[in-house]
């Protein structure tokens, strides 16, 4: 999972990252608040740490333009060094789901972080063998997908794509998360490939809206898999 860490003590975000990283996920720190939201135009994460005292903006600023902006259900843990009530009080109430009093503690944080994208993303944690999206079926362990009853030829690249846009329906994904969850960071690929591989998605799988789905680009930043209702 990708998690945006905010604080401008760099120690505090370096052991932050260090234990998630250890986790396996990826790690991106912020040390003020206006870089985070800048770079939250532009990139999609799937879940932020924000220390709720800034030297540039306040946590609940941030916090606060997070909740107007980015999807609903996007899970944010704030940090604190003030353990008075009224100061938990006041970030669950601007629109976090969890806090962290300072100094951090490993095993807290991991349990926490973990918690949280098991409530916010259960499509994503679900280790099942078999994930069902309407008449969409896809077996991650053995890499067959049906649609409509029918058994789809994909490569493995295009299993992995349709599966990452069925489990974040509705959610816009920056190319560099989509990048980064189906080629792995390190890879460096033409952008014209990760179009042709969406296309190819697009039309294997008859994502249309006549069939309950449209993926669709958005602009300047990637991709979205909308269901269509009536």
């Amino acid at each position: 999972m990708r998690i945006a860490v905010l604080d401008d003590d760099r120690s505090q975000t370096d052991l932050v990252c260090q234990v998630l990283k250890a986790a396996g996920h990826s790690c991106y720190p912020f040390e003020n608040g206006k870089d985070m939201l800048a770079e939250l135009r532009r990139e999609s994460y799937d879940l932020l740490i924000i220390d709720w005292q800034l030297p540039d903006i306040s946590g609940s600023e941030v916090l606060e333009w997070v909740r107007e902006k980015l999807p609903p259900n996007l899970p944010v843990l704030f940090m604190t060094s003030r353990s008075s009530e009224d100061d938990i009080v006041q970030g669950l109430a601007a629109g976090a789901d969890d806090y962290m009093i300072k100094p951090i503690r490993r095993g807290e944080l991991l349990a926490r972080v973990q918690a949280l994208l098991r409530r916010a993303y259960p499509q994503q944690t679900s280790n099942a063998d078999q994930l069902q999206f309407n008449q969409y079926v896809f077996e991650p362990r053995t890499g067959r997908l049906t649609a409509m009853g029918q058994s789809v030829d994909v490569t493995q690249k295009e299993f992995d794509l349709a599966l990452l846009f069925f489990r974040n329906l509705g959610r816009p994904l920056s190319r560099a998360y989509i990048l980064e969850a189906v080629w792995s960071r390190d890879v460096d690929i033409p952008s014209r490939t990760m179009d042709t591989h969406v296309s190819r998605v697009r039309s294997k799988l008859q994502l249309r809206p006549e069939n309950g789905f449209k993926l669709a680009p958005v602009y300047s930043y990637g991709y979205r898999l909308e269901q269509i209702t009536e």
